[in-house]
């Protein structure tokens, strides 16, 4: 996948988290924004990998999006793409991501 395709889908993953938290718990999310809205971009080895992850992430009630791809350009359809997780505090995600390298 392209940097620019790589960029749209973690965008959607932002974006679903946000939406899902917002809705579950507004005040994590206002905490988010005051610190500047972080996020971090992470590498993994294929979709096995990511759905260890969420499941990891679901077993910590940690919000999350798994984002599946629509396939209108680079992608298959249905094809796993990106995982969002959080937010949440770093250490609580560190737990989960904390052995992975940046993209």
């Amino acid at each position: 996948m392209t940097k620019g395709k790589a960029a749209a889908q973690c965008c959607h993953a932002t974006l679903g988290c946000y939406k899902r938290l917002l809705k579950a718990n507004p005040t994590v999310i206002r905490h988010w924004e005051a610190a500047g809205q972080p996020k971090i971009t992470l590498q993994i080895k294929g979709e096995e990998e990511i759905q260890i992850l969420q499941a990891q992430a679901e077993s910590m009630s940690l919000p999350h999006c798994l984002v599946r791809d629509a396939g209108r350009t680079q992608i298959a359809a249905g094809s796993i793409t990106v995982l969002g997780i959080g937010p949440a505090p770093k250490a609580v995600i560190d737990q989960i991501t904390g052995q992975l390298k940046l993209y």
